[in-house]
């Protein structure tokens, strides 16, 4: 029997399709995580936009294509979010967030044609309050995901995840570093995810310099996704300073550049907040990718209010920018209270944005170029002519060579802008 796990949205379920892949692995599956024939199909939905619930309905008519009779399986947030929407054609069991390994079970009574066997099934848990640690991922990539915190306490006005995810909660210290030690030689970076990585714990206490710290020890580069403004301190940035194997590259969440607008949404900042936090990090880290996220045309957003926004933008000088139009979500306060604005607006400012991206990505590379260093880029894969890779501060380089370099890591020098990073070439030392 054949097994394939599709996922949609962030790589937080990227990790968890990859722990069930993992575990079917060891079951003696034969696994993909590639939209092609299968026997059964496990969709990990997705919640975050209306379009990304759309697209999650839409994957099961993508796979019956694939094989017309395959059973499937759903999980994830958009079935946390509406569990009947998922009842159908070929469709067996439906879980939400919670127990998703669960799933593993009905796949065996499957194949086993378990006379206890029964489809149809609404399998969403109550939330856990707790870090549910029953997940080790299949890492097979040159970049490997480990998954430290899950939920989230924030509840910003637009976001339904809090009530999809529930609340913050974090892995203990010890199963992160086991997960860690398990990684082959081949896996030569982590990146550290999770629903919201800067408030994961030690013994209820801010913890990720201390994770930070253990990780630095294994001798590869360590990454963090999403991470919110507050966690950056001049205790922290010093802190990351010190490490070897860090990679100063700061993905800081601003969503907008207007304090009006920010405290609509329920962000807990202000703008100049977040510069100062930006400043922080430039401090110690002068030549750190800075990316961030940015909703346009949340609702009642004036002319004013996005000018502001812009303004902020090209103050700090992001090395790339995130750009979403802002998607109505049932269920959150922003829906009940404010009035949506007209698509062309959203998708006018989003334009206007875009272009300000591309000159602001164009600066940050002709930055790295002109400061007479080499970049450290971590070879992935090979594209057409080139080999393809990130910088330690997130920038695609292409380059060229005679001999296949994939998974390795080299000293590049910038020749040019190219494509979306920058065409580079091999600095031998």
């Amino acid at each position: 029997m054949k097994i394939s796990v599709m996922t949609l949205g962030c790589k937080v379920n990227k990790y968890e399709s990859d722990a069930l892949i993992y575990k079917l692995n060891k079951l003696g599956f034969e696994t993909s995580d590639k939209l092609e024939f299968a026997d059964v199909f496990v969709i990990n939905t997705c919640a975050v936009t209306a379009e990304a619930e759309k697209k999650s309905r839409q994957m099961i008519a993508r796979c019956l294509k694939c094989n017309i009779s395959a059973k499937i399986f759903v999980c994830g947030c958009a079935s946390q979010h509406n569990v009947k929407q998922f009842f159908g054609k070929n469709v067996e069991v439906v879980f939400g967030t919670s127990g998703k390994l669960k799933i593993i079970d009905y796949v065996e009574k499957l194949a086993q044609n378990d006379k206890n066997y029964q489809k149809n099934i609404e399998k969403i848990e109550i939330l856990p309050e707790i870090y549910q640690d029953d997940m080790i991922a299949c890492q097979n990539r040159t970049r490997a995901y480990i998954k430290i915190q899950d939920g989230c306490n924030n509840f910003c006005s637009y976001c339904i995840i809090p009530y999809l995810r529930g609340r913050s909660r974090s892995r203990e210290l010890s199963s992160i570093l086991h997960e860690a030690s398990l990684l082959g030689e081949d896996i030569k970076e982590i990146v550290l995810t999770g629903i919201n990585v800067a408030d994961y714990k030690i013994d209820g206490k801010l913890g990720l310099l201390k994770l930070l710290q253990e990780l630095d020890k294994l001798g590869k580069r360590i990454r963090l996704s999403s991470m919110e403004e507050g966690l950056i301190s001049e205790e922290f940035a010093k802190g990351l300073k010190e490490f070897k194997n860090f990679c100063p590259h700061f993905h800081l969440s601003l969503q907008s550049g207007c304090d009006s607008v920010l405290k609509r949404m329920n962000r807990h900042y202000k703008a100049e907040e977040f510069f100062s936090s930006v400043q922080t990090i430039r401090k110690y880290f002068p030549y750190a990718g800075i990316t961030t996220d940015v909703i346009v045309g949340f609702p009642e957003e004036s002319d004013e209010e996005f000018d502001e926004t812009y303004e902020f933008v090209k103050k700090v000088k992001f090395s790339q920018l995130h750009i979403f139009k802002y998607s109505p979500r049932e269920g959150t306060a922003s829906y009940k209270i404010y009035k949506d604005l007209p698509h062309e607006i959203k998708q006018a400012r989003l334009n206007r944005l875009e272009k300000l991206n591309e000159i602001m990505k164009e600066k940050f590379i002709e930055k790295n170029k002109n400061h007479g260093q080499s970049l450290k880029v971590l070879i992935e894969e090979k594209i057409d002519d080139f080999y393809v890779g990130y910088s330690e501060n997130y920038i695609r380089c292409y380059l060229q060579n005679e001999k296949d370099i994939i998974n390795e890591t080299i000293d590049v020098r910038i020749l040019k802008r190219f494509k979306d990073g920058a065409l580079c070439v091999k600095v031998d030392k």
